[in-house]
């Protein structure tokens, strides 16, 4: 079998070695404490985009700091009874995309919210004033002023507030949620099922932002993760303050948010992936203690999978 991570027994064994703060639970609840206190300021207004199949509307909320967070949310026409929901979470430095890749869902009977991560491909807002290096990537981003200013933070407490906010809509079933996405994607799919226990069904596909330190050791610090490397070699060029750098990573490390996950998972994983390493991955993976299974690609690496759309709509339709 394919490899360039450890043996697929091993994997299967794998725990993760970033560390878990002591009062990484604490820091989480604490956070969400915070959107709670927070008026959202939600604005849901008609969308360009339209649709026989369903009502698309432009959803603006605002998250810490006050940025604007922007969503496409679409629910089905025509219906007169609460609709299950799947939030889509899009990859690293993308968008949430076009409107009809969204529309097959929609047809089915589900309302849709697809968020854009602040700062990155879409309309949303990151208004920033963090110190320290802003120059590549989003990891370490805000490292320099302490763990409570972690960009990751923000995103990953965007995903609760957003959940919290279509939970709320007349239309929609808190009892029936779903969460999907790849890459980064897929990690915001388990960090959203981690910290709202209501999302119910999980499709993480190659999660990215697992097991920071691990990716460092196996010197894949390049691509989606060059930040790491590029933070090292700017900040800290002798390793002086290391263990201190991967503590505080470790509060934005999906593999540690994953046990907090409620509801059942479907992760999908390819062995040849030098993007998000295996045994990254399977470190999330093995941190879940909810209902789960894993589907191998052992020849694929961080790239489109044959069946694999087919597979997550399938997933997600016994929540109609």
């Amino acid at each position: 079998m394919p490899a360039l991570d450890m043996p697929l027994g091993e994997l299967k064994k794998y725990t993760g070695i970033t560390p878990r703060p002591k009062d990484f639970d604490t820091y989480w609840d604490r956070g969400l404490e915070q959107i709670g206190e927070l008026d959202p300021r939600v604005e849901l207004k008609p969308a360009a985009f339209t649709s026989p199949l369903a009502e698309c509307f432009d959803l603006t909320f605002s998250g810490l700091d006050g940025s604007r967070v922007y969503a496409k949310y679409l629910r089905p026409r025509g219906t007169g009874k609460p609709c299950p929901v799947i939030f889509f979470w899009h990859g690293y430095s993308g968008s949430s995309g076009d409107w009809f890749g969204y529309l097959p869902y929609a047809a089915s009977g589900f309302c849709v919210c697809a968020m854009d991560c602040r700062g990155q491909g879409g309309k949303s807002e990151e208004l920033g004033g963090v110190a320290g290096n802003t120059l590549s990537g989003h990891i370490t981003r805000g490292m320099d002023g302490g763990p409570e200013n972690l960009l990751y933070r923000k995103i990953f407490l965007d995903t609760a507030q957003l959940v919290n906010i279509v939970s709320s809509f007349g239309e929609t079933d808190e009892t029936r949620m779903g969460s999907a996405g790849g890459s980064q994607g897929g990690a915001l799919a388990l960090v959203a099922g981690a910290l709202s226990p209501q999302i119910n069904k999980i499709y993480s596909q190659f999660p990215f932002l697992c097991d920071y330190r691990r990716v460092w050791e196996m010197d894949l610090a390049e691509k989606a993760y060059e930040d790491i490397r590029v933070y090292l070699r700017k900040f800290d060029p002798r390793h002086e303050r290391i263990d201190e750098f991967f503590h505080n990573l470790g509060y934005i490390d999906v593999h540690h948010l994953a046990r907090r996950i409620k509801g059942e998972v479907l992760m999908v994983t390819g062995l040849m992936d030098d993007i998000c390493p295996p045994s990254t991955q399977f470190a999330a993976y093995n941190g879940i203690r909810a209902e789960k299974r894993m589907i191998i690609y052992p020849d694929f690496g961080h790239e489109n999978y044959p069946d694999s759309t087919d597979i997550q709509y399938s997933f997600f339709l016994p929540l109609l």
